[in-house]
């Protein structure tokens, strides 16, 4: 067994945890160490060789007080950079352990723990093949995976992964298009109430008089219209996932009648004085940039703070160039088959031409091009002349406030001039003045 040639340095502040990770691991591992001070941490792995760190994120030292888990892991980083680190922490600190996955951190587990699968995590570590695994794994939404090669949907994919099982209520961000739903039914097909119910409520458009009647429900005869009892989605979704769509496009007080849910775990149906108990995991999503709720005479801040345990915030197609092509190959085969024509493919040509355009609509523009391309093509090979952006997309583009910092002016200017060259970079570059090189090394910058 692998974890038999594995010494693992336990940190965390509290002995009883300590003394639970020793029992825990002494049978399973080669040796196991626990510290309770952090200031010991790197002369012990400077006297020592160790496989796997597991490292508590608070202690009640000065340093960083909140980020102290943070502090120790660049620390170990700057040591030893291979070592293998697993953070643990509380649910209040899950976005705090995510961003130690960013500084490094293997993994994390939120206390308490459960034994198999810290077992699981460290055995997954010292696996030869754990580089491999982390690769190629891609969430999934009814079997079907989510696509993305660049870096920051990699990163999307790795909240996904470590939220997925745990019950934080995630507030999810992104612009329209960007596929906010498809990421609140992963994290949902990836959770421990996965063969539970999702479901999804866009309460940005519910009025003042529906908004309690479908979320809540009501009784027969509550009001004019009400004929029969209705079940609200509050109840439908009971021990699965509610996921609630433009949060932040409701009213104060609606706000406030959904925050009395959240804090007694309950609802009243409209018509009758009887609370009813629900279990649901909350998602929630909005194009509203996290700033915008700061300002409390449209956002209660205790109703954003029971919603977003963890942010995720899903970047538009123009930050992910790299994926533009991934994507539209996949619509590609998904259409040519929906509409019963050959196998196709596409030219050079095309996909330069998608590459250079800056797609205001995201990935949602970017699956009704494509599908308005294999319609009207007239043979299997889908060329430039096949590629009509949105006129309304375009619009919006230009009719939207300027952002006027240089790398984005600079970004923007090639993308403007690629896109009028048809993907020809040689004349691209000729027209900004500068070398084939440097342009190739602008788009490398821009990840273009």
């Amino acid at each position: 067994m692998l974890l038999k040639n594995t010494n693992i340095l336990v940190i965390d502040d509290d002995t009883d945890v300590l003394t639970a990770m020793r029992i825990l691991l002494k049978s399973q591992v080669k040796e196991v160490v626990v510290e309770k001070n952090p200031n010991n941490l790197i002369a012990l792995i400077k006297q020592k060789k160790f496989d796997v760190v597991i490292l508590d994120m608070n202690y009640d030292s000065v340093v960083n007080t909140g980020n102290e888990g943070l502090f120790w892991l660049k620390k170990i980083k700057e040591v030893e950079k291979e070592i293998a680190v697993i953070v643990i922490t509380a649910y209040a600190d899950m976005d705090l352990a995510i961003k130690s996955l960013k500084e490094g951190a293997s993994d994390f587990l939120v206390k308490p723990w459960e034994n198999e699968k810290l077992i699981q995590a460290i055995t997954e570590i010292v696996s030869p093949k754990r580089s491999v695994l982390i690769k190629k794994w891609n969430p999934e939404v009814n079997g079907i995976k989510l696509l993305g090669d660049s870096s920051v949907m990699k990163d999307v994919f790795v909240k996904i992964k470590k939220i997925a099982p745990t019950e934080a209520n995630i507030l999810i961000l992104g612009e329209n298009g960007t596929g906010k739903d498809l990421i609140a039914k992963a994290i949902h097909d990836n959770s421990l109430r996965k063969d539970m119910p999702f479901i999804k409520v866009d309460v940005g458009a519910l009025t003042s008089g529906l908004f309690e009647s479908e979320l809540f429900g009501h009784k027969k005869g509550a009001f004019t219209d009400a004929r029969e009892d209705r079940i609200g989605r509050f109840e439908e979704a009971h021990g699965g996932t509610l996921f609630l769509d433009e949060i932040g496009n409701i009213s104060l007080q609606q706000q406030a009648k959904l925050l009395t849910v959240l804090q007694n775990r309950q609802v009243t149906p409209i018509g009758t004085n009887t609370a009813v108990q629900i279990d649901i995991r909350l998602i929630c999503a909005t194009n509203i940039e996290l700033e915008a709720f700061a300002d409390e005479d449209k956002f209660r801040k205790d109703l954003i703070y029971r919603i977003n345990t963890v942010e995720m915030i899903i970047p538009p197609l123009r930050d992910r160039n790299k994926d533009i092509q991934l994507l539209a190959n996949y619509f590609i085969d998904l259409y040519a088959e929906k509409y019963m024509k050959l196998q196709m493919t596409a030219t050079a040509s095309f996909l330069n031409k998608l590459s250079a355009y800056s797609f205001p609509g995201n990935v949602r523009e970017l699956q009704y091009t494509i599908e308005r391309a294999v319609i009207m093509a007239d043979t299997d090979v889908l060329t430039e002349e096949n590629l009509v952006f949105s006129p309304i997309e375009l619009s919006k583009k230009n009719s939207g406030p300027e952002d006027l910092k240089l790398d984005t002016v600079e970004k923007n200017t090639i993308l403007k001039v690629i896109e009028k060259n048809q993907g020809n970079i040689s004349k691209s570059a000729k027209e900004l003045g500068i070398t084939r090189t440097a342009l190739y090394r602008r788009m490398n910058k821009y990840d273009l």
